[in-house]
């Protein structure tokens, strides 16, 4: 199934999504050979398009809809009682909104991940859900594919950003920084030269196996770098890692 998601919520936003920071959209594979279900609860007003997201995710074997919840107040109730692998939710609901129940979906279920669903392109929801405990945030221009494409690299450690937010994001930390030049900034932890090259890579959009190509090194070694620079900074994913370099000038955006 292709079919987009904009025309039963709305249109004009940009097409697809991405691995890390910018562009590179996911493996299809990944998550072939996963022995349990990713489980999967649906946060959305609109009783329609949770049905419709149910519809398509019933189709593929590795996914599993465990629950869903009309606004974020329901999905934090539901979180804590189902405790899924993602929670896939809507930006803008009533009673409480997505990027507010995220703080607390990720006090009641730790290990859940977060992927906002939206038609809102507005650089402060992005940026807020971020802050909030976001790893994905996808425009519902993406195909019906995409989605459970999306649903199985959160869940296998990848983040996920529409591309065209992805610029957006970029043009705002150049922006930060360039607000902070006069700021002290305290020492960021040390990363090792290998370390800072996966680092700028990510920031490029590069998933773990383009990156494994760029360095001639292993796929597994790239993990494993992420996961130490993950360590050092005590981030939570590879969206968050780039977010603490490009403000602490780790790396330099141009």
């Amino acid at each position: 199934m292709a079919e987009s998601f904009g025309p039963m919520r709305g249109a004009g936003v940009d097409h697809g999504i991405d691995d890390g920071a910018v562009g590179t959209a996911p493996d299809a594979g990944a998550g072939a050979a996963r022995e349990e279900p990713i489980r999967v609860l649906v946060v959305d007003d609109h009783a329609l398009f949770r049905r419709g997201l149910e519809i398509v995710l019933a189709a593929e074997e590795d996914i599993q809809v465990v629950g869903e919840a009309g606004d974020g107040a329901e999905a934090v109730e539901k979180a804590a009682d189902l405790l899924p692998d993602i929670v896939l939710m809507d930006v803008r609901m009533p009673k409480r909104g997505g990027i507010e129940a995220c703080t607390s979906i990720k006090e009641v279920a730790p290990s859940a991940k977060i992927i906002m669903l939206t038609i809102s392109d507005e650089e402060a929801d992005l940026y807020d859900a971020i802050k909030a405990g976001a790893t994905g945030y996808l425009l519902k221009e993406i195909s019906t594919d995409e989605v459970a494409t999306a649903i199985r690299a959160v869940a296998d450690g990848q983040s996920q950003i529409s591309p065209s937010m992805a610029s957006k994001l970029l043009t705002e930390f150049k922006s930060m920084i360039q607000r902070t030049d006069e700021r002290r900034l305290v020492p960021a932890p040390r990363l090792t030269d290998r370390e800072l090259e996966v680092l700028k890579l990510v920031a490029t959009g590069m998933n773990n196996r383009d990156i494994a190509k760029e360095l001639f090194i292993s796929e597994n070694t790239v993990k494993n770098h992420v996961r130490n620079i993950l360590e050092k900074l005590q981030l939570h994913s590879r969206m968050e890692a780039v977010v603490y370099a490009m403000r602490e000038k780790i790396l330099e955006i141009r």
